[in-house]
């Protein structure tokens, strides 16, 4: 499933003000992300279906959906031009393939999630998690993943069916938005962004969609525009002010929790990023490299510099 390919999120740190991250952080070597057993396999080698394989598998299952569904047509039209006496059977379940038809577009559904994953967070690793915004946000921004996310995406266009095409497709397009967001939020201290950063990530994240839209021949523009709402409402928050992070920050808290900060430990990851829950706007202020942000996350949670 996709989430086999999610990384283990870094525990939460504050950045160094005014340090050149981009001098040393690349040659440290840094742990920054645990990687999941079944991540470890694949990272190896240990992995038997490459991107060709499972495009394969998504087609294997829309030919059996094909074919069921000839078939049922086949009985039923048998059925009905034959002796068959109990013709009230025909309009019900007894003579349709409903359940292994559903479990087909279900099995699709997840092979085109589960590839999806694969091909963000362990395909790209390296450009995603190991160098996107590592360092100089300026010196490290998307282009280097997003040509090889369009190799990618051109082998799954031209390889699934048509039919299954837009699934896949949109599959990697939410799949590539969360391991996005999950650089600005969860990226360890590696990163660090100042508010002027805010410029240059909304442009990446406007060439990430772009991609998906192809001048015409890929996503409908509608499709790509929900699938990034999620995105396109954190963003803002890199914008703000560190004085008004940090009033957001207690007002979600007092809000969720109903006590001041001094009264709760660290707020739980959510199970979906939002500006108003306080995991994500704590967040923000842990990759804000500034001297408000950093004396605010020392004083209230003690956060360490490193891992």
């Amino acid at each position: 499933t996709k989430s086999s390919f999610v990384p283990t999120l870094p525990a939460l740190t504050r950045c160094t003000t005014g340090s050149k991250l981009g001098v040393f952080k690349r040659k440290e070597k840094l742990p920054m992300f645990q990687r999941k057993k079944s991540q470890v396999g694949i990272m190896n080698g240990g992995d038997s279906f490459g991107l060709s394989q499972l495009c394969i598998r998504m087609n294997t299952l829309h030919q059996i959906c094909t074919e069921l569904e000839i078939l049922e047509r086949r009985i039923i039209s048998h059925l009905r031009n034959g002796e068959f006496t109990d013709m009230s059977a025909l309009n019900g379940e007894e003579a349709k393939f409903e359940l292994a038809l559903a479990s087909c577009h279900e099995g699709i559904q997840q092979l085109c999630e589960a590839t999806a994953y694969k091909v963000v967070f362990c395909s790209l690793n390296h450009l995603l998690w190991e160098g996107l915004y590592v360092g100089e946000p300026a010196s490290s921004r998307v282009e280097p993943l997003l040509r090889e996310l369009e190799q990618n995406l051109e082998l799954v266009a031209s390889t699934v069916h048509t039919r299954v095409r837009v699934r896949a497709l949109t599959a990697l397009m939410k799949a590539s938005f969360d391991g996005f967001l999950l650089v600005l939020l969860a990226g360890g201290p590696s990163r660090a962004f100042s508010r002027q950063d805010c410029q240059l990530i909304e442009e990446d994240f406007r060439l990430l969609k772009q991609l998906y839209l192809v001048d015409g021949d890929g996503l409908p523009q509608e499709l790509i525009e929900t699938a990034a709402i999620l995105v396109t409402n954190i963003l803002p928050l890199f914008h703000e002010e560190t004085e008004d992070l940090v009033k957001r920050y207690k007002r979600t808290v007092a809000q969720v929790y109903g006590s001041s900060i001094s009264k709760i430990t660290l707020p739980p990851t959510p199970n979906n990023w939002s500006p108003s829950d306080p995991n994500t706007v704590l967040r923000v202020l842990c990759h804000r490299n500034d001297k408000a942000a950093i004396k605010f996350l020392k004083n209230t949670y003690g956060l360490p510099k490193k891992l």
